[in-house]
């Protein structure tokens, strides 16, 4: 059971007002759109690049299958499914700042035919069901604040024999390693935060997000909760990160 007051959320370690979450994200996004990459190989030691090449051949791009990229951002896990010879991509993000970043890369990258952008709530997609046949969302889920409404979502909008996929960090599995994630997350993160960005505050919520968010077995759960079936994990880098998957049956 939880001990939150009533409809309060987490945001990194403070409890907010449910309403409130969106806005409050929003600004963090806003605040290091311009340097998401860099904050991503801050926060994994360039890790990060790794997983995604992982996650996108988990994904099994085909010519034939349309992608939904959920909370996409700057569109890596978009390019690198088109690069493997994915069919067409619906690029989706809630903050318009993400979306600008994604589409400047995508024009750059000769990919603007492929990826149409979508900005949406993933939480109430203004998509009609059964239209698509992968939806991912990379790094995404944990500043979503109704997660359970965004698993339901992802599920409506596949088709039968589709596949919902999420790479996340997740609970460290190497417990002997606890204390120096710890350190780096909480200690040397937001300072390189401050001199890489000048915003130690966003970075902070960041490393406070990653632990707040649920643990494998935990979101596993919440998967078959919201209709998914043969749901798996796959932890990375120790469970630093994990790969959850399932299908609408």
């Amino acid at each position: 059971m939880s001990d939150h007051p009533a409809g309060s959320v987490d945001f990194g370690f403070r409890q907010v007002e449910r309403g409130e979450k969106a806005a409050l994200v929003r600004g963090v996004f806003d605040s290091v759109a311009a340097r998401y990459d860099l904050m991503n190989d801050l926060m994994s030691l360039g890790v990060h690049r790794v997983w995604k090449q992982i996650f996108i051949s988990d994904l099994q791009p085909n010519a034939g299958h349309m992608l939904l990229d959920l909370a996409g951002g700057t569109g890596d896990i978009s390019f690198g499914w088109l690069r493997r010879g994915g069919g067409p991509v619906l690029l989706s993000d809630i903050n318009q700042a993400m979306l600008s970043v994604g589409r400047d890369r995508a024009l750059e990258r000769g990919f603007g035919g492929e990826v149409s952008l979508l900005a949406a709530d993933a939480e109430t997609l203004p998509l009609p069901d059964r239209c698509v046949d992968r939806v991912s969302i990379a790094f995404g889920l944990r500043n979503c604040t109704d997660k359970a409404a965004v698993l339901r979502e992802a599920r409506r909008v596949l088709r039968p024999g589709g596949r919902f996929l999420c790479l996340e960090f997740s609970r460290l599995r190497v417990y002997a390693l606890g204390p120096v994630y710890d350190a780096w997350s909480f200690g040397v993160l937001p300072r390189l935060g401050r001199m890489v960005a000048g915003d130690a505050e966003s970075y902070r919520y960041l490393a406070e997000s990653i632990r707040t968010f649920p643990g494998q077995q935990e979101l596993a759960a919440m998967m078959q909760d919201a209709g998914l079936g043969r749901v798996k994990v796959r932890n990375l880098s120790g469970g630093i990160a994990a790969i959850h998957s399932g299908w609408r049956l």
